[in-house]
């Protein structure tokens, strides 16, 4: 009896030619590409969080950080949540989105700052409404974006007319849905942002109050943990260009505008007056920093509109202070 073939069909040593060079291959790019960037000489870009309006968006119309990744956001509140996602290394918010999102155990340490803003925000009504004061507003509604640097302007408007939340019907709106409801008439008051405050700022519309005497509204500079550890240095070089960038801003207001006009794509003669009163110089965080947000905090935890106790002190991290001053 002839002795059993031990050799594979052609088929069958083609097939198994054809898997094992597919291996090979894909062995020799994992090698390549497979998540060691030193092995490339590739490193992952910075990811930058910013609002349309911060001071983050005139480094990003200059091209003055190149080599940072850029995501764009409505809201404070929806940066911090790109914060707590991993998606974003640093971003820039107002006052009341660092105290929501501490009290939501979201990780981040407050590495910068800027000069007050309190003409940057305000509460709008319709002139033809009659309102004299806030205190008129007693009963009526009004709308904010929660959790962002306007829902302290609220409340520290309330104390300052003998008046709690309960005097109040509040309707929170983001942005894109408060404009509508304001010219639609929906709602009483709305209490808003540049540049959608000077957006707003149209014949028949009056300013009923801003922040002076009542809020800082400074910007706050978060950035992960995580990055502030590991990439300390790519963050004190992004951050003194961004210094930078600001300073020319101020020195240079006509071209400030006309350089941030098309990224915030509304009108020049808009931007140029919302900048006027919202472009401040940059800042470092120091204990009254600390001090200012953590007394933020303690309202908002007293009002039990966010859980305590939160600790915002903790949070400050000067060690790049020195790019500020």
């Amino acid at each position: 009896m002839p002795t059993p073939s031990t050799s594979r069909p052609p088929q069958r040593r083609l097939l198994t030619a054809v898997l094992t060079t597919v291996a090979l291959l894909a062995t020799v790019a994992v090698s390549a590409c497979g998540g060691s960037a030193d092995a490339v000489g590739t490193k992952d870009k910075l990811r930058i969080g910013y609002q349309r309006f911060g001071g983050l968006s005139l480094v990003k119309a200059r091209g003055a950080a190149p080599d940072v990744e850029w995501s764009l956001f409505e809201s404070g509140p929806a940066l911090t949540e790109a914060l707590k996602a991993g998606s974003i290394d640093i971003g820039q918010v107002g006052e009341a989105p660092p105290v929501f999102a501490a009290a939501g155990k979201i990780r981040f340490s407050v590495i910068g700052t800027s000069a007050p803003i309190p003409q940057g925000e305000a509460v709008l009504v319709k002139a033809d409404r009659g309102y004299r004061s806030f205190a008129d507003l007693k009963g009526k509604t009004v709308a904010l974006n929660k959790g962002s640097n306007v829902h302290w302007l609220l409340v520290r408007l309330l104390e300052a007319n003998n008046m709690t939340l309960k005097d109040i019907q509040v309707k929170y709106l983001r942005p894109a849905e408060g404009r509508p409801a304001f010219d639609g008439g929906q709602i009483d008051a709305w209490v808003i942002w540049d540049p959608y405050f000077a957006l707003a700022e149209q014949p028949g519309v009056q300013v009923l109050a801003d922040a002076t005497g009542l809020a800082s509204n400074r910007e706050y500079v978060l950035a992960t943990p995580r990055a502030v550890d590991k990439r300390s240095d790519e963050i004190r070089a992004f951050l003194q260009r961004y210094r930078e960038v600001t300073d020319w801003g101020i020195a240079h207001p006509e071209e400030r505008a006309s350089t941030l006009a098309p990224e915030l794509k509304i009108p020049q003669d808009v931007t140029s007056r919302a900048l006027a009163r919202s472009a401040k110089p940059l800042a470092p965080v120091t204990p009254a920093i600390g001090d200012e947000l953590q007394a933020i905090t303690d309202s908002f935890i007293a009002l039990e509109l966010i859980p305590g106790p939160v600790d915002l002190r903790s949070r400050i991290d000067g060690r790049f202070n020195e790019v500020f001053k």
